[in-house]
């Protein structure tokens, strides 16, 4: 790995990585007055005595002290804390095309293998909140290299890609993960953030550590959600393992687009000789670790060997998160106990019960992918 990265470095410059540090300002207030001036004392002259506070008489009510102990026997009791489950659901033929119009009785829900009955099912285009976290450590993407290229051309690629009323954030990591532009619709923000992408400062490359930071901070976001992780895979120093990043990001229920890098440039020098077996193994690991969390989030990943699969591969991305069936159903199991509960969605034809076969305009059967989250973590009582 080491030859890797001496070959893959063209040149090296030096110079300085601005940091750019932001500090939060409170309303000013200038008026100097009190709200609530205070009694004058009792005897002051000028003064008229206050008047005694009497004590008013209290409204009865018709509606005793609730009694304390559990209720009685045969008393109704309600609960309006229901759990229901929505899910987003893509379907996507083998281009990474959405495929519309599909009937509501054509999906099906399992959890944990049973079937659900689903209540709603919606489909429409809404505006996108990407995360866009993007590998740049001194490991790989040193100034002027290959990987340096492709990075760049990957994420301002990405931003050209989006409209006016999609939100993006930038986070850039290697030892440690610095948030470079918050969530905007600013496109100068985010290229002034962009452009802070030019000379890396570690070569450590925590990416468990970043995407459950970034997803954690992420969960509660409404609407279409999902993190872009542009990287090579690989995780150096992170605090956290790859069982709990893929439990976390699972909690965390935020889809996750994978973009791996470095495709190319690893089979050239494979093919040199400059790759050793443990460098061959380090990389299959980290293309099935970023295979695993688009997965097992309901995104997707990519492995592009070439610069000209950017285009096809955005717009795999922005079909997937804008174009979504929404199905939305209550679980059977209602219980609060804070386990995992592993869902997948099916497409069947209702009157066979047997897997859906799609069509296209010729007759032709289309080869299809459902990508929808795997599961979700129920809530415990407490909550």
């Amino acid at each position: 790995m080491k030859g890797l990265r001496i070959l893959a470095a063209i040149f090296l410059c030096s110079s300085g990585l601005t940091i750019l540090s932001f500090a939060q300002q409170g309303p000013k207030n200038d008026d100097s007055r009190t709200v609530a001036r205070p009694r004058r004392p009792a005897g002051d002259p000028g003064t008229a005595p206050a008047p005694a506070e009497t004590e008013q008489p209290k409204i009865p009510s018709r509606f005793g002290r609730a009694k304390e102990g559990p209720p009685e026997e045969g008393t109704p009791t309600f609960r309006t804390d229901a759990l229901t489950v929505t899910v987003d659901t893509a379907v996507i033929d083998n281009k990474g095309n959405f495929i519309p119009n599909i009937p509501k009785n054509y999906f099906r829900v399992l959890e944990d293998g049973v079937p659900q009955q689903i209540s709603d099912i919606s489909l429409g285009e809404a505006p996108m909140t990407i995360a866009l976290v993007v590998e740049f450590s001194n490991r790989f993407q040193s100034f002027y290299s290959y990987t340096w290229f492709q990075t760049l051309q990957a994420t301002y690629g990405f931003v050209q890609t989006l409209r006016p009323d999609d939100y993006l954030a930038v986070l850039a990591y290697d030892l440690r993960t610095e948030r470079l532009s918050d969530f905007t619709n600013d496109r100068q923000e985010t290229a002034a953030a962009l452009a802070r992408l030019r000379i890396p400062g570690f070569s450590e490359s925590n990416m468990f550590d970043a995407v459950v930071d970034t997803a954690q901070r992420m969960q509660d976001i409404e609407g279409r959600k999902a993190i872009l992780l542009i990287s090579s895979g690989i995780d150096t120093f992170s605090k956290l393992t790859f069982d709990k990043t893929r439990k976390a990001l699972q909690d965390a229920g935020v889809p996750i687009y994978a973009v791996g890098l470095m495709q190319t440039i690893r089979e050239i020098m494979d093919a040199r000789g400059y790759m050793t077996g443990i460098d061959r193994l380090s990389f299959l690991q980290a293309d099935n670790q970023m295979r695993t969390f688009a997965r097992e989030t309901g995104g997707m990943s990519f492995f592009p060997r070439f610069e000209a699969e950017f285009p096809a591969i955005f717009r795999s991305i922005s079909e997937s998160l804008r174009s979504n069936y929404v199905l939305t159903y209550t679980p059977a199991n209602q219980a609060r106990d804070g386990k995992v509960r592993r869902i997948k969605v099916e497409l069947i034809n209702p009157t066979t019960n047997e897997p859906l076969r799609i069509n296209d305009d010729k007759g032709k059967a289309v080869k299809y992918q459902i990508v929808a989250k795997n599961g979700y973590t129920a809530p415990r009582e407490v909550e």
